[in-house]
């Protein structure tokens, strides 16, 4: 009677819920992966390439860094799809990526990683989908991954496939084509040697991005437990995330401030007494603090050429320090570029509320004087300096840096500069970057080159300086804008500008 019982129960009581399972458990579902789209760069060669990924899931999925799945070797895979058993079902095969250039472009392009909790939970992803992470692989994520397909099988119970009962292909991703040159990344990344920094080129016309590096980088090809653990160091893109105090090279947006404003023009001329006394501060120019020298009578060309400070300490004051925050900002400082790539920061071009608001603090004529050579509380990203600069190559326009390359005219605003105020500018560039001038390592380039270099100050004590050069080429008729900054690096001239000038002679 229990017997009978007990299978009355099994078969009408819960008949059609033990039917459900066991047709569930003799049905076997299998995705197969979109081919993801080829990234390829602006000479249609391709930066990334679509390999298979085998994986098997873990027991339990309690660490977070390195995922649910484990990844596995394809004979590893090979032999379990033989053997069968529950290790067959626990198996996943993945479209994944391989990465040739490696470092280059690490931060351009990104890498795979496994969907989070919270990516699932939304139901977008399915638990150990590889998505895009950082760069041009998360920004373009939905444009790359595809439409997954899947074939679905009748097994026995040893899970082995008796047949087919449906199948659907799966839809490759979208290729993307980039403005970058993988050549010229190469080569931006091999100079900074380790160093921490970054190097921007961009196209002078249309801000398109040839090069954008960061260094240290992180193996595309290899992520480890202990790299995403130390992310601040190597998954930094300090080229767009990096705020930095640009030192010298601001003098660019001080000169076209001063002449704008109506404050200098071409006869305007200053005695450099190698220091201004300001009360019991001193404010003095690096001629005089590093050599005991001072420049004489000069004009705003040969201030550029010669950077010296005093001059622009004096700009500054005559334009004001609401009239130059407002210049900086007109030159795209202060506000993110927008350029197509995720995590970029905004900088900080600071005024006297800025500092009331934030330190409680007044706005005195000194902060004016180190914020018209590029210091006090200015930062910028290397990137943002270089469409500083391109200003001044573009005659005057300010285009939106892109990397996703498309037929779309760039996004050019024209600050409507005076012709005096480019000319000028571009006078004083051309003479940095010849005998006379700070950037030594570029006096003899051909083309002309037309630079600002930059030793900016940091930290406390302030003995430290980070090192800038920023320049267009030829000068007269600008192809070319690049941008390099080093970490603590000491001076600009000596440091950043060799980079430079191996970028340049590349290009």
């Amino acid at each position: 009677m229990i017997l009978l019982g007990r299978l009355f129960e099994l078969q009408i009581i819960f008949g059609v819920q033990n039917r459900q399972i066991a047709e569930g458990n003799r049905i076997k579902k299998i995705v197969n992966p979109a081919p993801r789209g080829i990234i390829f760069d602006r000479n249609k060669k391709p930066l990334v390439r679509n390999v298979p990924v085998f994986r098997l899931e873990r027991s339990e999925c309690q660490n977070q860094v390195s995922g649910c799945f484990q990844t596995i070797s394809r004979d590893e895979a090979l032999k379990i799809e033989v053997q069968g058993g529950q290790d067959l079902d626990r198996l996943r095969v993945d479209v994944g990526r391989d990465y040739p250039f490696g470092k280059s472009l690490a931060h351009v392009l990104g890498y795979l990683g496994e969907a989070s909790q919270e990516e699932v939970e939304k139901g977008i992803y399915q638990l150990g989908d590889l998505l895009g992470r950082t760069g041009i692989e998360q920004k373009y994520e939905e444009k790359l991954r595809g439409q997954n397909g899947g074939e679905i099988f009748e097994v026995d119970a040893n899970g082995n496939q008796i047949r087919e009962m449906g199948k659907t292909e799966p839809i490759a991703g979208e290729d993307l084509h980039l403005t970058i040159d993988v050549e010229l990344s190469r080569v931006a990344f091999e100079a900074l040697e380790g160093r921490s920094g970054a190097v921007v080129a961009t196209e002078a016309k249309t801000g398109q991005v040839l090069a954008l590096v960061s260094s240290p980088a992180f193996d595309p090809n290899k992520i480890t437990a202990g790299d995403l653990v130390d992310e601040k160091k190597l998954f930094f893109n300090r080229a767009i995330g990096g705020a930095y105090p640009p030192g010298s090279v601001f003098k660019i947006v001080t000169s076209a401030a001063g002449i704008e404003e109506g404050k200098v023009n071409a006869e305007t001329t200053y005695e450099d007494k190698g220091f201004i006394q300001i009360g019991e501060y001193t404010y003095t120019n690096w001629y005089f603090t590093q050599y005991g020298r001072t420049e004489g009578e000069i004009d705003l060309v040969k201030a550029i050429k010669r950077s010296t400070d005093t001059f622009f300490y004096k700009v500054g004051e005559w334009v004001g320090v609401r009239r130059l925050a407002a210049w900086g900002k007109s030159f795209g400082l202060g506000r993110k570029t927008e350029i197509d790539l995720p995590s970029e920061s905004e900088g900080l071009v600071p005024d006297p509320d800025w500092k009331e608001e934030t330190t409680g603090e007044r706005w005195f004529l000194g902060n004016t004087y180190h914020f018209a050579i590029g210091q006090a509380d200015l930062l910028t990203t290397p990137l943002q300096v270089n469409m500083m600069t391109s200003v001044i190559a573009n005659n005057g326009k300010l285009c939106q840096p892109k990397i996703l390359d498309s037929s779309i005219q760039p996004e050019c605003q024209d600050l409507r500069l005076k012709q005096e105020t480019l000319k000028l500018i571009k006078e004083g560039m051309k003479e940095a970057c010849l005998p006379g001038g700070t950037a030594w390592p570029l006096f003899n380039f051909q083309p002309q080159v037309a630079c600002k270099t930059g030793t900016a100050e940091f930290g406390d004590p302030q003995d430290r300086t980070h090192a800038w050069l920023t320049a267009f080429a030829p000068a007269d008729d600008p192809e070319i804008v690049v941008t390099v900054l080093v970490e603590a690096g000491g001076e600009g001239s000596d440091v950043a500008a060799p980079i430079v000038k191996k970028v340049l002679e590349a290009f």
